[in-house]
């Protein structure tokens, strides 16, 4: 008895163990038996060479997994090892019927990026089969690289990345937009792999979608053209095209200003990367209060971190107590133009800012929360920047959670001949014309050029040419065209042979077999331009026979 308590025998603490174990071996500290029992106990005297490393032996033909604790009973060091019929494959397979039959997608990829669970909600999330994408690294499935996967990236910080929405695959041409979570798969401390859980919002965010929309027309209040008091000149209405395209495109930014998530726009300069930026400001539930747009490439590095951070009186010589963007923004949204300009070193900064929702003055330590949706928009692809480490990888995770990529219009035809009659409807209006169309030599030559300015630089043209015509003038022709312009688009001798070479063209077209066409635009990845040279075709030659055949680009599936 020690202080009016018993302490307990070894047969005691042996016999509690029997209660719930299949087998029991007690051991004093020279490694000798004490107590043993359990349906076991014959063949117990085999674990007597067991450390206390071992987590499994075989006992008469079956595995038995082993615990083995070292404790102090009284003032003798004893060794507790128990013994249970191993059932980790029960278990396996038990599981592995629970992650069919949920309704979330789940996939799993091992250290090395390999994919070894893909449930069958996951197949019908992004339409591919499991034994297609089983035993498959995660760049060979989604066709991206591996420096900027999800799963690696969680695999080697083991940071889980929680919430993301994207459209990672393409139904019938219809994105289907998920809403994920990938965790890192760690086992005694050391990292096995990651695994993403996924849900499908698309049905959610068409209904939610459709319900804004027509509650929007129902009571918003008619205003004035360009009439806001939020910073923005622009909704979705303003956003003018034909294309199949541009109307998925819409739908897509509608739905992600739904959700009210971060950002990224990536496309080329004039394609409207602004336009969209407050459409979707005006779409979602900030729309009331303030848009702030910063156009990264205008303003010196010295003074953008003070633009966007605010700063302390006497920081430095000159500084007042003054709000940065971040803070002026309130709840509204703070769009972050050519984000491809900003220095390395803000980058860092920017990605605290992203990650704890905080910004702290330049030369105080006082901190403040930000409220404002983050909006950020690049005219050059983020792998191309990454790669050439003007954008940081890690940066590049926090703004892309949602993306959304604004074809060129010289791949948007349809956009490109309805801008030819918006543009000049336009025109009347402002110069007091009377334009009606637009000659088919000119509409010739538009449509060979590249337009690498976009929508901007064809309306700054159609006025140009439209501030050239006389009175009289109800078709814009070649004549109306500044030689400049004409020497940018194609000279004179070009066209000739342009139209000299028709027939020869139609008849080698004629050669040609869907097949033919089908594969190289296979092997050029859909390069439309590219294909067109190696044919010998003008662009929008091939683009008539792609149309006569009926061929589709197979959407590529996207990683997570």
């Amino acid at each position: 008895m020690l202080g009016g308590m018993r302490v307990m025998r070894i047969s005691d603490m042996g016999s509690v163990f029997a209660q719930m174990n299949e087998g029991v071996l007690l051991l004093d500290g020279e490694g000798n038996v004490i107590y043993e029992a359990g349906d076991v106990a014959a063949s117990l005297s085999n674990l007597l060479s067991v450390s206390s490393g071992a987590d499994s032996i075989i006992i008469d033909g079956k595995t038995y997994e082993l615990k083995v604790q070292e404790v102090v009973v009284g003032n003798r060091q004893v060794t507790i090892i128990l013994v249970n019929e191993d059932d980790r494959g029960t278990k396996l397979a038990a599981l592995e019927q629970i992650v069919d039959s949920i309704n979330q997608g789940i996939m799993a990829s091992d250290s090395e990026g390999r994919i070894f669970i893909y449930n069958e909600a996951q197949e019908k999330l992004e339409n591919m089969k499991r034994d297609d994408v089983i035993g498959k690294y995660l760049w060979e499935v989604y066709r991206i690289d591996p420096k900027t996967s999800e799963h690696r990236g969680v695999y080697r910080t083991r940071e889980p990345i929680i919430g993301q929405y994207r459209a990672h695959a393409y139904i019938d041409g219809e994105p289907q937009y998920t809403t994920y979570s990938t965790y890192p798969l760690v086992k005694n401390d050391k990292s096995l792999g990651a695994f993403s859980i996924c849900m499908n919002d698309t049905k959610l965010k068409k209904l939610l979608h459709e319900t804004v929309e027509l509650k929007r027309k129902l009571f918003q209040p008619p205003k004035a053209k360009n009439e806001t008091d939020n910073g923005t000149s622009f909704s979705f209405e303003d956003i003018k095209g034909e294309s199949s395209e541009l109307n998925k495109l819409i739908q897509e930014a509608q739905n992600f200003a739904v959700y009210n998530t971060d950002v990224l726009i990536v496309g080329e300069t004039g394609t409207g990367k602004e336009l969209f930026a407050q459409s979707i400001h005006n779409f979602s539930p900030r729309a009331n209060s303030p848009f702030i747009a910063v156009n990264c490439a205008a303003i010196p590095e010295t003074l953008l971190e003070s633009t966007l951070f605010g700063t302390t009186k006497g920081a430095y010589t000159g500084a007042v107590d003054q709000a940065g963007l971040f803070e002026y923004a309130q709840k509204g949204t703070l769009f972050l133009d050519e984000i491809n300009s900003m220095p390395m070193s803000l980058q860092v900064k920017l990605i605290r800012v992203l990650e704890e929702r905080k910004v702290r003055r330049v030369g105080s330590n006082i901190v403040t929360p930000v409220n404002c949706q983050i909006i950020t928009a690049s005219n050059e692809d983020p792998q191309v920047l990454i790669k050439k480490e003007k954008l940081r990888l890690d940066l590049y995770y926090r703004i892309a959670k949602t993306c959304l990529l604004i074809p060129p219009l010289r791949s948007r035809q349809k956009d490109l001949t309805f801008y030819f009659r918006y543009f000049i409807s336009k025109c009347n209006e402002k110069f007091n014309k009377h334009i009606r169309g637009i000659s088919n030599e000119l509409e010739e030559l538009f449509l060979q050029y590249d337009w690498p300015g976009n929508v901007r630089e064809l309306e700054h043209v159609m006025e140009n040419i439209v501030l050239r015509t006389d009175p009289s003038d109800q078709y814009l022709d070649l004549k109306h065209v500044p030689d400049y312009l004409k020497a940018m688009m194609e000279n004179e001798e070009e066209k000739r042979k342009s139209i000299g070479q028709q027939e020869d063209t139609v008849k080698s077209v004629q050669k040609l077999s869907e097949d033919n066409i089908k594969n190289e635009l296979e092997k050029t990845n859909w390069n439309i331009t590219q294909a067109a040279r190696n044919f010998g075709l003008s662009r929008q030659n091939l683009q008539y026979y792609i149309k006569k055949f009926n061929l589709k680009k197979e959407e590529d599936v996207v990683e997570k």
